[in-house]
């Protein structure tokens, strides 16, 4: 398979995970997203960073945003909102985090490929990512032919980038207002 061949088998996984998407699901994640004063953010491995880019976006959207890893992170109390990415939805470490988070009282909302398993079975909000990912069972998910799971990795980073979309299209923000919330110190 040369470059041209595998870039269009690459791009047309994205494309067939990322149209398994249900869009009404979309709505509670959105409203959350808007009601929460704090949002928390998590994953780890390559999900952590489409995560953690994601969080980024938040706070240019104008949110209070915390990234769960950092030594600066707060207590996560009743009434934010904590977004914890885990493809397979087994992780144990992910699945005790988000054990603690429910005992908060936060809105614990989880972004997945497989919403039966244990984890995203404790979410207030499952955001379903159909897409291959490593170490779990291939059930109604789009196939890869990519290592591990680089298909539910790429999906996430994108499917963040279009829940951002749709979250500065709904509050009508312009991308000036955007661009002056970015860090101005590179």
């Amino acid at each position: 398979m040369d470059y041209q061949q595998l870039r269009a088998a690459v791009i047309a996984e994205l494309d067939d995970a990322l149209s398994r998407v249900d869009p009404d699901t979309l709505g509670a994640a959105l409203d959350a997203i808007d009601a929460a004063p704090r949002i928390f953010v998590m994953g780890i491995g390559r999900e952590g960073l489409a995560s953690k880019a994601f969080a980024m976006r938040l706070t240019h959207f104008g949110k209070t945003v915390h990234w769960g890893w950092d030594d600066t992170t707060p207590n996560v109390s009743a009434g934010d909102l904590f977004i914890l990415a885990s493809g397979p939805g087994n992780i144990p470490h992910l699945h005790y985090i988000a054990e603690m988070v429910k005992r908060t009282g936060a809105t614990l909302l989880v972004v997945t490929a497989y919403p039966d398993a244990p984890t995203p079975q404790l979410a207030d909000i499952v955001l379903r990512v159909p897409a291959h990912s490593y170490g779990a069972e291939d059930e109604d998910v789009a196939p890869s032919i990519q290592p591990m799971g680089t298909l539910f990795e790429q999906s996430l980073f994108v499917f963040y980038d279009l829940l951002y979309g749709l979250l500065i299209r709904r509050a009508a923000v312009d991308f000036a207002t955007l661009a002056a919330r970015h860090r101005n110190f590179e």
